[in-house]
């Protein structure tokens, strides 16, 4: 199992920390669009480390043209010698609307499009192919020399997609060459819902899950004494609350039997009540969305419930010890 590290938005630290990262033993870098800019940091990630992979964990595709995507790809992809894997997500409706000013059409199908819009555009860069895409949300018909990048010995950027839903996740099995399983999951959801959609996209394309990378980043609770245990509880317990008020997640509750908690979790975060929702959250819950246990029982747990599925993780290990990090890392690493 990969085991990869997020880093931060304040891109003067950006260098050191990148370094130090590669240096622990990290096998990727992530960012995600938050309230910054996804791409800018992994340019100086590229600049300043040598093997590890550069991944936007995620990035939001419906804010930006499969144009735009592609030529960012490609670049941070050729910088950094194929290092580069493009992760998008779709975001909500009303992110894209009313805080981005984009389309919204069927999230599934528009994602399925965008991707293919890409690839399309990537052909015509580095196999030469004519570029003639047309779809109900995309159309690219036109690149000319001056347009076409010139340094593509590296190859087509990795594409990977979030998905959460059976739809998007089908999408995902057949276009994408990986998918983010999303934080807010647990064993039963993953097992009737995500890995067979993931085999229909698969076997749609013709593909099998040698060609796909899962990654899953479960939740960790963990700690050097009580009170670093209970600060971590708390800290997950919140935020698989704030997971859980979001309509479309109620199925993942329902597939643990508290599907009733997505109504009023939801009524809470409509009250500003954000740190009161986590009290519905309880021990039990917490323990089918994660592994709970002091750091030298963090990897095996992960390894025993996860190993069979995921290729790559970017859990957290909220332990303030280097050397108890480095093992649990290694461990995964090793299993």
């Amino acid at each position: 199992m990969k085991v990869d590290a997020g880093i931060g938005n304040k891109l003067e630290g950006i260098p050191q920390t990148v370094r130090d990262l590669e240096e622990f033993g990290y096998d990727g870098i992530r960012t995600a669009e938050m309230n910054h800019d996804p791409f800018f940091p992994l340019v100086l990630a590229a600049e300043h480390t040598q093997r590890a992979e550069l991944i936007t964990s995620i990035a939001v595709a419906f804010a930006r043209s499969p144009m735009v995507l592609a030529n960012l790809s490609h670049d941070l992809n050729a910088y950094s010698k194929g290092r580069f894997t493009l992760g998008l997500g779709s975001q909500i409706k009303p992110h894209i609307t009313k805080r981005f000013s984009m389309q919204w059409g069927a999230p599934a199908a528009q994602m399925r499009e965008l991707v293919l819009a890409m690839r399309a555009i990537w052909a015509n860069w580095y196999d030469g192919e004519p570029l003639q895409f047309v779809g109900k949300y995309y159309r690219h018909t036109l690149m000319t020399p001056a347009f076409t990048p010139e340094n593509t010995e590296h190859g087509k950027p990795k594409v990977v997609l979030a998905a959460v839903g059976p739809a998007m996740t089908e999408v995902a099995g057949e276009v994408a060459d990986g998918m983010i399983v999303h934080p807010f999951s647990n064993m039963p959801y993953i097992e009737s819902v995500t890995l067979p959609a993931i085999d229909r996209g698969l076997e749609r394309a013709g593909r099998t899950r040698k060609d796909f990378e899962i990654s899953y980043s479960c939740f960790v609770v963990t700690g050097r004494d009580e009170a670093e245990m209970a600060a971590s509880m708390k800290a997950t317990k919140e935020r698989i609350a704030f997971y859980g008020s979001t309509p479309a997640y109620k199925g993942v509750l329902e597939a643990i039997g508290v599907g009733e908690l997505q109504a009023e979790l939801n009524t809470m975060s409509k009250q500003g009540r954000w740190q009161e929702m986590g009290t519905l959250i309880d021990d039990s819950v917490v323990a089918e969305f994660g592994v709970v246990g002091e750091p030298k029982d963090i990897a095996p747990q992960m390894l025993a419930r996860y190993g069979g599925f995921v290729d790559r993780t970017s859990a957290s290990f909220p332990v303030e010890d280097d050397q108890q990090r480095r093992e649990i890392i290694q461990s995964l690493r090793a299993g």
